[in-house]
């Protein structure tokens, strides 16, 4: 998805995906031409945003981040897919083709071992976004994912709940593997086993959040709680609850992960963790702006900067007691 195929009136973006692009356009009083596209000083900047989130939740909240501040720094943002193998393989032509200076892999291409070795083939810096461990060859803005997701079982605990599901993320992102560490240590702080029945695959997709709900909710003992990676994934699990009948929070308490939009859209609104998207996606922008003024400055050398944002629980309806 690009922003060009959105603003020039593309068919081939999903509706949803289009409305949440558009707002976040909208919001920032957005047009195509903008000034920045001159590149007209020295200090003006040509950025790549590579893309492949499937959540278009957040995407928006990226989106939104990563416009408002291309804009205050006078700076012009190219959008470029890498949603499959085919995408990634044009992708070093694209960015020669768009002559940028520096490259911003959110979530999941931050942990995509081939799209940063394009990238530092290609001889350009870029910034890591939402990686649970980058590489120190990269800067990089994220959460503490173990922490956050620590905290939120921590607050499941407190509220009476032992028997508490966990809808996993991605097994390639590395953010997955520091959320599970995150729940699973809070367990054991609390005298809780891991029950490995009740950890789910997921993808951080509303499908695979809907079909992790199911298999959790038909175990003989099902859990009084269920801990989903990301909002998309705890929307599919409020949705599933309903469908079999179940009162969230009555009889399911249900809890998120990034606090998009989403998670104030559904009823009840999701209790989850705060992931500074927007934020994160600014910092990103400038953290990449300094590495590449230090390029141009002879001081390339610098090392890069690991840069974590905090991040907050959000109580709303979806989570009770025991």
């Amino acid at each position: 998805m690009t922003v060009s195929r959105v603003v020039n009136g593309a068919t081939n973006v999903r509706s949803e995906t289009r409305e949440r692009v558009a707002a976040a356009i909208a919001a920032l009083d957005y047009a195509p031409n903008l000034a920045a596209r001159s590149l007209a000083s020295a200090g003006d900047v040509r950025l790549a945003l590579l893309y492949a989130n499937p959540s278009a939740a957040y995407l928006s909240a990226f989106l939104l981040g990563s416009l408002d501040q291309a804009t205050r720094i006078n700076a012009q943002l190219v959008v470029v897919p890498c949603a499959d193998a085919d995408d990634i393989a044009q992708a070093a032509a694209r960015l020669a083709r768009a002559g940028v200076d520096g490259v911003i892999l959110p979530a999941p291409l931050c942990d995509n071992v081939e799209i940063q070795a394009l990238v530092a083939d290609a001889g350009l810096p870029a910034v890591a976004v939402a990686s649970g461990a980058p590489p120190p060859s990269l800067a990089a803005v994220g959460i503490d994912d173990f922490a956050a997701a620590h905290d939120m079982t921590a607050h499941l605990v407190e509220q009476g709940h032992r028997r508490i599901g966990f809808i996993a993320g991605n097994p390639d992102q590395t953010a997955s593997a520091r959320r599970f560490a995150g729940y699973r240590e809070a367990l054991a702080a609390a005298g809780i086993a891991v029950d490995d029945g009740l950890v789910a695959p997921g993808l951080y997709s509303y499908r695979s959040g809907a079909i992790a709900t199911e298999r959790l909710l038909a175990l003989p003992e099902r859990p009084s709680a269920i801990f989903a990676s990301n909002d998309d994934m705890a929307a599919a699990c409020v949705a599933a609850a309903h469908r079999l009948g179940l009162d969230v929070p009555r009889d399911l308490s249900v809890v998120g992960f990034d606090d998009t939009a989403l998670a104030s859209e559904i009823w009840p609104e999701l209790t989850t963790i705060r992931q500074p998207i927007a934020d994160m996606a600014r910092t990103a922008i400038d953290l990449l702006v300094a590495l590449i003024r230090d390029r141009r400055a002879g001081q390339g050398d610098a090392v890069p900067e690991h840069r974590i944002l905090p991040f907050a629980l959000i109580r709303r309806g979806s989570d009770g007691v025991a």
